[in-house]
């Protein structure tokens, strides 16, 4: 079994975070489906950047316009976080000697 549950880019019951505890060293169907997921979700958010940059260049764009590009914005914005806090929670945490840093060699040895 992992070591840490996965936080999934979806909502559980009642919209609350939905995580995944897996004994297939993330490989299985649910975790390749969430980093699936997690790509189309930061390739929207790119996408949504670039058609914001032109947006806001266009001198004629309405406040309802905007404030739509807004709430896009805020969503991908919330989705990208949500990647990155997931992402995170799988890192591997060093242990103590690997923290310590290399050991050093004294003049004697040889």
């Amino acid at each position: 079994m992992s070591a840490q549950p996965r936080l999934l880019p979806w909502p559980g019951p009642a919209g609350k975070p939905c995580y995944l505890v897996s004994d297939a060293g993330n490989t299985g169907y649910l975790s390749r489906l969430a980093d699936e997921m997690e790509a189309v979700q930061l390739q929207m958010g790119a996408e949504l950047i670039g058609h914001a940059r032109l947006l806001l260049r266009d001198r004629k764009a309405g406040t309802g316009e905007l404030r739509y590009l807004s709430n896009r914005l805020i969503e991908a914005l919330q989705d990208a976080l949500q990647v990155a806090e997931s992402r995170g929670g799988r890192l591997r945490v060093p242990d103590e000697r690997e923290m310590d840093g290399p050991t050093q060699a004294s003049e004697g040895d040889g």
